[in-house]
């Protein structure tokens, strides 16, 4: 199972720290659920749904909390895999990726988003990519085609991913007016996109209630860093792995 960076928590820190939240923010909450394709819905397993908040005439005013050393976001390549699957960052956050596997990676993302390529990197070394701008970046290893993850850029402190019983905390948001966006991996582009709207955050509305997103099917095998299939691993190979 793929493991969740818990943002939430990690945000609610930085904000208490950067005297961001006050007295009068709430924390906003929802549920998330996923309809199947077919129909019926999936009471479990609605992890890794998106939301954030971004402020709107009158929120000029807020501010992005620091992130220390300590609490940078990683992206950590693990068992052949990253971890989180999905990462969301404020805009103009640096993004470590440790190689935590005992063989060679090579990460990249070169479709939306972040466009980088780290090349070829041993066990136990670090790439940083500083994500400056808002966007999604599709995460994929050159070398390792069942790998993929995906960083969100947004350019609000305010936002949060579902658990896998669909439940979102976004803590720390002053009342007013934001734009509400989702992102889900498994969601067609214009449903997310039809989501989309203003709302008003107060104690007294602090609730987005019960969101239900259509699921569809999972994405295409993904070329390679040169737009080709990927080749099968040679023995020779810097990064081939036996297990």
């Amino acid at each position: 199972m793929k493991t969740r960076w818990s943002a939430s928590s990690l945000l609610a820190s930085l904000l208490v720290c950067s005297g961001l939240a006050s007295g009068q923010d709430v924390t906003l909450t929802a549920r998330v659920e996923l309809i199947n394709g077919a129909g019926g819905s999936r009471p479990r397993g609605a992890g890794d749904v998106v939301l954030w908040l971004t402020p709107l005439t009158g929120n000029e005013s807020v501010r992005f909390p620091t992130i220390q050393e300590s609490s940078r976001p990683r992206l950590v390549q693990h068992n052949k895999s990253f971890e989180p699957h999905v990462l969301v960052v404020p805009v103009g956050s640096v993004v470590a990726f440790p190689n935590r596997d005992p063989f060679f990676h090579n990460v990249f993302s070169l479709f939306e988003g972040k466009r980088f390529d780290l090349g070829l990197y041993e066990a136990g070394s670090t790439r940083d990519v500083q994500f400056d701008k808002p966007g999604i970046s599709y995460i994929f290893c050159n070398i390792h085609p069942e790998m993929s993850a995906v960083v969100i850029a947004v350019d609000t402190p305010f936002y949060g991913i579902s658990d896998q019983r669909g439940e979102v905390l976004i803590p720390h948001v002053p009342p007013g007016r934001y734009t509400l966006r989702i992102w889900y991996e498994s969601g067609l582009p214009e449903t997310l996109k039809s989501l989309a709207r203003d709302i008003t955050v107060s104690e007294a509305n602090s609730t987005l209630g019960l969101l239900r997103l259509t699921e569809v099917a999972t994405p295409q095998p993904h070329k390679n860093l040169y737009g080709k299939d990927y080749d099968p691993p040679t023995p020779d190979s810097p990064a081939y792995d036996r297990r």
